[in-house]
């Protein structure tokens, strides 16, 4: 193989990256992941001395050969599988090659892992722990309480403008992946925790024309990196051993609500989910947690 130089994004990668971006409404996120794991991609066929236009099956599994050298679970080389599969369908679409060498590749084999969530005990805990008597602290319950109450994402979360919230109709407009919006009802608690907060939230910005709902303490809008040190910070507080994270919860939510009988469709159009498959999930989750309560409390288990 020839020694690697730093790959360039190929005018056809650049396409392909405009297309996903435009066209297809893909996040941010989604777009960078896609130009990674195809740069990857680029390097490889270029230290192997190949071109993208004459790639073939044995390039691709190759590849992933290397991939799991460098040591890359089955679930991230299955994600570059599909960023592969989704780029030559796009190329050969636009006749830039003339067959597609991923269609008989087969995925790698991925466990199903049931996601993880906190007991309605934890996360009563962890929700009392913000100091409501400080402006950050009023902020933080607020957040925390729209958290659970919605299942949002920390980037939606932090996204979010204060007039997203429409307190009189008890719902928050959000913004999920590919700029998709959707409507997510708000509980009474979490309610009175925005309200609070909004009363306080003169103390903490400093520029009026700043929209951001939820702002640090110089008064700028929080970020993602921010939020999640600020939740792993309460986590510790209220005792809490599994590691907090925003996902966590809302994998919680989606939990608590199937446990409390909600239908799978409603969870799906609040959790902001494209394929009712990806909420499936949650029902294994179920699943496993009546089995822990039957092995635990049957006479006969």
């Amino acid at each position: 193989m020839k020694p690697s130089v730093a790959v360039q994004p190929t005018p056809e990668l650049l396409e392909f990256l405009d297309y996903a971006r435009v066209e297809k409404g893909l996040a941010a996120n989604s777009v960078s992941s896609y130009r990674r794991d195809l740069i990857g991609f680029l390097d490889y066929l270029g230290r192997a001395g190949q071109h993208l236009k004459s790639a073939t099956r044995e390039d691709i599994r190759g590849f992933f050969k290397a991939l799991y050298a460098r040591g890359l679970s089955a679930r991230s080389v299955a994600r570059h599988l599909v960023s592969l599969r989704n780029f030559f369908r796009f190329l050969l679409e636009r006749g830039k090659v003339t067959s597609d060498p991923t269609r008989d590749v087969d995925a790698p084999e991925v466990g199903h892992s049931l996601p993880k969530y906190l007991t309605s005990g934890e996360v009563d805990a962890l929700l009392e722990r913000p100091d409501a008597s400080t402006a950050a602290g009023l902020r933080d319950k607020a957040m925390l309480e729209l958290l659970y109450a919605t299942g949002m994402r920390v980037s939606e979360l932090v996204s979010l403008c204060r007039e997203d919230l429409d307190s009189n109709l008890g719902v928050v407009r959000c913004q999920g992946k590919g700029s998709k919006e959707r409507l997510i009802p708000v509980g009474k608690s979490a309610l009175r925790a925005l309200e609070a907060y909004a009363r306080q939230r003169g103390e903490l910005v400093k520029d009026p024309v700043v929209s951001s709902l939820f702002v640090n303490q110089r008064g700028r809008p929080l970020s993602r990196v921010g939020f999640w040190k600020i939740i792993a910070r309460y986590g510790r507080a209220a005792g809490i051993t599994t590691r907090i994270t925003p996902h966590l919860v809302r994998h919680s939510f989606a939990t608590h609500l199937l446990e409390r009988g909600a239908d799978l469709r409603s969870i799906q159009l609040m959790l902001g989910h494209s394929d009712i498959s990806t909420t499936q999930i949650y029902t294994h989750v179920l699943k496993e947690r009546l089995k822990q309560v039957y092995n635990a409390h049957h006479p006969r288990a």
